[in-house]
């Protein structure tokens, strides 16, 4: 646990009580005083309020589980969008696979689905008609603030780690891209070599693949 500088196993806060009673104040730092006031006040909780808090953590639970499922129900839409796509441009599906060299990907015309690329997970890799390869994430945001986890804390990291193994010349470190994100952020994943496309306009990711024959 950062905060408090301790470790949260069992047997590690037993043999260090200290530290656990400072694991239990960070926490209580953290409580929401509204949901859960008798903490603060030192008591017991009337059955209202055991009844209220418990309410309320649920909706939050219930609220963060239905964020997460949408985010992956449009993620997976993406993605079959984009297998559609390239399906419709003349290229065949193979099965996934780990891909340690640019040997072992797909051969041109080709593409898998979530598979290893260099290390890290790459939702569709693609082997352009050129022989350049294509890892491509599929990234959905429903905020500005959340673009920064979706594309600069991932896709971004990825297309760096992309680059420096395989290299600019053989490698098109690419996102495709649903929802609202931050300007700057977009720039600044562009700035690391991360090409950005967006679902609405598949036209413009297939009439470039075309160019590449």
């Amino acid at each position: 646990m950062t905060v408090s500088e301790a470790r949260l196993s069992n047997s590690w806060l037993r043999g260090n009580p200290e530290a656990a009673r400072i694991v239990i104040e960070t926490v209580q730092l953290g409580l929401d005083r509204n949901r859960f006031p008798w903490v603060s006040e030192d008591r017991e909780p009337t059955e209202a309020e055991r009844g209220a808090a418990a309410i309320a953590a649920a909706a939050l639970i219930a609220a963060r589980k239905t964020m997460m499922a949408r985010a992956n129900a449009g993620k997976n839409f993406q993605e079959q969008k984009v297998k559609d796509a390239l399906i419709a441009s003349g290229f065949v599906e193979v099965p996934t696979r780990k891909i340690q060299t640019l040997h072992d990907a797909p051969g041109p015309g080709e593409f898998c689905r979530e598979c290893d690329f260099g290390g890290r997970k790459a939702d569709v890799v693609v082997r352009l008609w050129d022989n350049r390869v294509m890892p491509l994430e599929s990234k959905v945001s429903g905020s500005a603030t959340n673009s920064v986890k979706r594309l600069n804390n991932d896709a971004a990291v990825k297309d760096v780690s992309w680059i420096h193994q395989f290299g600019t010349a053989q490698t098109v470190p690419s996102a495709m891209l649903t929802g609202v994100f931050k300007t700057h952020n977009l720039e600044s994943a562009q700035r690391d070599g991360l090409t950005i496309w967006w679902s609405h306009d598949l036209d413009t990711l297939t009439e470039w693949i075309e160019t590449t024959r």
